[in-house]
């Protein structure tokens, strides 16, 4: 289970090969999916258009529940695009890990604590952006003092503190799991046919687990995304 990741030094700048191959290979099949769901486009959805659909209104139902649609409306591309990539992200590294050497090239993304925390501060930074657009500095800021004054401090601390469970979270379940879909493999070209045949069936069972798992992740991320949105962009929070 020790291995490297492919580490590339470049105008002063350290860059993971693995992570840039990932994060390509995630937006292009998100991007080759929403293409194909909406090429041709028909008033009575079938396909690929009909699981686009569902994933908008699954969204939708999402923002629904966190906030008003007039205010949370905008806001749909975001989520869609997030459940999409994370969830793609998430599977990518299910069925197989390559590794050359000592590198490991081919992974989930979001098995990388750099990647999903990266992914966390753009989340929250952009929630500080539309909540300054949508109420204006000041009133924006008035809401860290509210409903008393002396809970400013536990505010600023909160906002590290969702950052980093937002990041956190989605990393420790996706890493898990292809942890343990590692040792079950090794099961098989440690200990021979026996260690195969062994591992086999609990490997199965926690892919399986494991396809429901990233399911859960990229709904949850969607959903805090949007709880935290609402918290900011909302004229009743």
């Amino acid at each position: 289970m020790q291995h490297g990741a492919p580490i590339h030094e470049f105008l002063g700048l350290t860059f993971n090969l693995s992570n840039v191959l990932m994060i390509t290979v995630t937006s292009l099949i998100v991007f080759i999916i929403a293409i194909a769901a909406t090429r041709s486009l028909q008033l009575r959805p079938t396909g690929m258009q009909n699981f686009i659909e569902w994933v908008f209104d699954f969204v939708k139902g999402i923002i629904n529940s966190t906030m008003d649609w007039q205010t949370g409306g905008r806001f749909l591309t975001l989520g869609v695009t997030l459940i999409m990539y994370i969830f793609v992200a998430n599977m990518l590294g299910l069925p197989f890990s390559v590794r050359v050497g000592d590198e490991l090239w081919w992974k989930s993304p979001t098995a990388d604590a750099t990647i999903t925390l990266t992914l966390a501060v753009m989340i929250v930074g952009l929630t500080h952006y539309y909540g300054v657009k949508m109420k204006g500095v000041s009133e924006y800021m008035r809401d860290y003092t509210r409903p008393m004054a002396f809970l400013f401090p536990l505010k600023i601390v909160e906002e590290f503190a969702n950052t980093l469970t937002l990041g956190l979270r989605l990393y420790g379940n996706i890493f898990a799991g292809e942890i343990l879909l590692g040792l079950l493999a090794g099961l098989g070209t440690n200990h021979g046919v026996l260690g195969a045949i062994g591992g086999a069936i609990p490997m199965m069972a926690w892919q399986a687990f494991s396809i429901f798992v990233g399911c859960i992740q990229a709904f949850i991320f969607t959903m805090l995304t949007m709880v935290y949105m609402a918290h900011k962009v909302s004229q009743d929070h």
